[in-house]
């Protein structure tokens, strides 16, 4: 057993004991455990690059030794051995999409920005494209939908932190827990970026009938219907908006006019593209 002494409030650092034998201090005041690193700053960093470097490292794997990259093939992978890394345990440290956590959200989206590079006939286009052709969401907008149906299953009973959550005299919506506006700044922030609070927005804005699902699979193809008939909405704050903003994030107003030219330099120069692990192979199917 070690000590993790949180860093907030002035803690003290009081020693502890067990049976007469005082307890050691935690290395560089962080300790993983379960296969996740905790911070006596309470931040997740250090867990969400490890989680990266992991992924990483596979594609790298997968680059060298698989020779078959296509579509059906390459996906298969993917979601077995790419974003198992980078999903693991991600409903504790799910950075929330505003300013301070960008660069996080975006490093986590750059290894499924990079992986899709390798597919056969469209490692060139646009990651958006790209998305669209694999039936792929941003990264981000797959944590927002995680976190809803950890919610759903917790207010059904199905996972054991129902009691951390507010709900609301109908039971069907979710307040906010007033201590998020007490403590210090420090605390303020740490606690609103906690699963239960986090997700309120997100849960409030879905219609009871996706609410009121008989289980979880009914749940997750409601929530998909739901999207489906109001994806097109702006503004109006619901889980999948994040996608956009995580896009317009990468593919800026010149994105189009740069890809086009780095394109050009790929196929002058394909060993910088292997170099890269971009895929070159293209026989025209897809356009961009």
């Amino acid at each position: 057993c070690k000590v993790l002494h949180v860093n907030i409030n002035d803690n003290p650092k009081h020693s502890y004991t067990v049976d007469g034998v005082e307890l050691s201090m935690c290395d560089n005041d962080q300790e993983k455990d379960l296969g996740v690193i905790m911070s006596s700053s309470m931040l997740w960093s250090d867990q969400i690059n490890s989680s990266i470097s992991k992924a990483n490292k596979m594609i790298c794997w997968i680059a060298r030794n698989v020779i078959l990259r296509d579509r059906k093939t390459m996906i298969a992978i993917y979601k077995s051995l790419i974003r198992p890394h980078i999903e693991y345990c991600v409903q504790l440290w799910n950075p929330v999409a505003e300013h301070g956590s960008w660069n996080l959200i975006l490093a986590l989206e750059s290894v499924q920005r990079r992986f899709t590079r390798l597919i056969d006939e469209i490692g060139t286009l646009p990651y958006s494209q790209r998305l669209d052709i694999l039936n792929l969401t941003t990264l981000a907008e797959r944590r927002n939908r995680g976190d809803l149906i950890e919610t759903f299953k917790a207010l059904n009973g199905e996972s054991c932190i129902g009691s951390m959550y507010n709900v609301s005299r109908s039971g069907l919506k979710l307040v906010s827990d007033m201590r998020v506006s007490k403590g210090s700044v420090k605390v303020q922030n740490l606690s609103k970026h906690f699963l239960t609070n986090r997700v309120i927005n997100f849960w409030n804005k879905l219609p009871n009938e996706v609410k009121l699902s008989n289980s979880v699979n009914d749940f997750k193809v409601n929530l998909e219907e739901f999207k489906l008939k109001n994806k097109d909405s702006i503004g109006s704050g619901n889980f999948w908006e994040v996608s956009s903003e995580v896009l317009s994030k990468i593919e800026g107003p010149s994105y189009l006019d740069n890809k086009v030219r780095h394109n050009k330099f790929l196929m002058e120069n394909p060993f910088v593209a292997r170099k890269k692990f971009i895929n070159l192979c293209s026989t025209g199917i897809y356009t961009g």
